[in-house]
């Protein structure tokens, strides 16, 4: 009797036809087990697959490591039994000069023997440095000062090229900024120096033109391209050389020269041919005494082997006008009346690719530097000499 009345308030409470609807959306939410068991197995076998081919891959990888590995050992073996035959066969004594104990003195560890050595070897080194830079220095007093004329002729084959790009240097280095082609751009700036620059890249390359604009007080003209021309004077204001050689003198005024540069790590050695003329030229010109120019520029006219060195082409102008300022009557000229424009140019090409961005930087901080450091010199070389006009 109880159970039939739960059954009649079951009926009146959840009418048949609601019953059956409600289980159909009930089927609907159920989880179905069995699919997602197949899924999940399938998902777990394709993930054991890919495992297993990466982890068979990372040990083919190991094995070729280790087999590079054991034929950089079997070399390095090999090249320490040569190195061992041939300092038997050839000893040689190796000495360090490290440390307070291997200086000279009473207590040094040095040997009598090992010191003569290291001492002789030093010598031998300096004597040949010496040696070089003398006969350089001969080999310059040799070649006969440079004339404020030009030779009435000269038959030699770069003549016509010397002639022609000497003169268009000295038109386009006295030139304003402003005028002629090209958007100078000034980057630098001290005192009454400055320096301007123009954006050009040939085949990849930065050769970007620099013109570099001065005045000192003091010296002529004539005494600034002397110095910046003359080979026995080089090495005293030219910090970048590690070797220089005058190779051909075409005139009094014009000389072929073979310079290898210090090289600066990482790039690689330059070196430079080249030849080098001084002339001077009258310009009319109010309160302009006269112009020097010293024009260098590339030649593949020599034949000089390349060697280690990486070869560098250029184009480099130094242009100086002398001033004279004006003079009380009865008065002779002094330092103190002397006021010098120097007009710096130059086209370099470096030869071999480098940064843009760095070669840009390099040469913002070192022209400065270097202008700076040649007119010094210029001016305390001359400073107590006769002035040359």
């Amino acid at each position: 009797m109880l159970m039939e009345l739960q059954e009649t308030k079951k009926e009146q409470i959840y009418p048949k036809h609601l019953s059956k609807d409600i289980e159909s959306q009930l089927a609907t939410m159920a989880v179905d087990y069995r699919g997602e068991s197949l899924t999940f197995k399938a998902t777990a076998s394709s993930l054991t697959s890919t495992l297993s081919q990466c982890i068979e891959m990372m040990q083919q990888r190991e094995d070729n490591w280790k087999r590079k590995l054991e034929k950089e050992i079997e070399l390095r073996k090999k090249l320490e039994e040569a190195l061992k035959h041939s300092t038997v066969e050839s000893p040689q004594k190796v000495i360090l000069l490290n440390g307070p104990d291997y200086e000279e003195g009473p207590h040094s560890k040095i040997k009598e023997e090992e010191f003569f050595d290291a001492l002789d070897a030093m010598l031998d080194k300096h004597d040949k440095q010496e040696e070089e830079k003398r006969q350089l220095k001969l080999r310059a007093k040799e070649n006969r000062q440079p004339s404020s004329s030009l030779p009435l002729s000269c038959d030699h084959p770069l003549w016509s090229e010397i002639d022609r790009i000497t003169v268009d240097q000295l038109y386009y280095a006295r030139l304003d900024v402003g005028e002629g082609e090209g958007d100078w751009q000034l980057f630098a700036e001290e005192g009454e120096m400055r320096l301007y620059k123009r954006d050009l890249e040939i085949d990849g390359l930065v050769c970007d033109p620099l013109k570099a604009v001065t005045t000192v007080r003091g010296i002529t003209g004539h005494e600034a391209c002397y110095h910046f021309f003359s080979p026995d004077v080089r090495w005293d204001w030219e910090n970048t050389l590690e070797s220089m050689k005058v190779i051909e003198e075409i005139n009094e005024n014009t000389l072929i020269f073979h310079q290898i540069h210090k090289r600066v790590w990482p790039a690689a050695q330059r070196d430079t041919v080249f030849w080098s003329h001084i002339r001077r030229s009258d310009i009319p010109q109010e309160k302009l005494h006269d112009v020097w120019i010293v024009c260098n520029n590339s030649t593949d006219y020599v034949d000089v082997p390349l060697g280690r060195c990486v070869r560098m082409k250029m184009t480099v102008s130094l242009t100086c006008e002398t001033f004279i300022d004006s003079l009380a009557n009865g008065c002779e000229i002094s330092r103190d009346n002397l006021r010098c424009r120097i007009i710096y140019c130059s086209t370099i090409n470096p030869g071999g690719w480098a940064p843009a961005s760095v070669l840009r930087a390099l040469y913002k901080r070192e022209y400065p530097k270097f202008l700076k450091r040649f007119t010094e010199y210029v001016i305390d070389a001359q400073e107590k000499k006769p002035i040359m006009f």
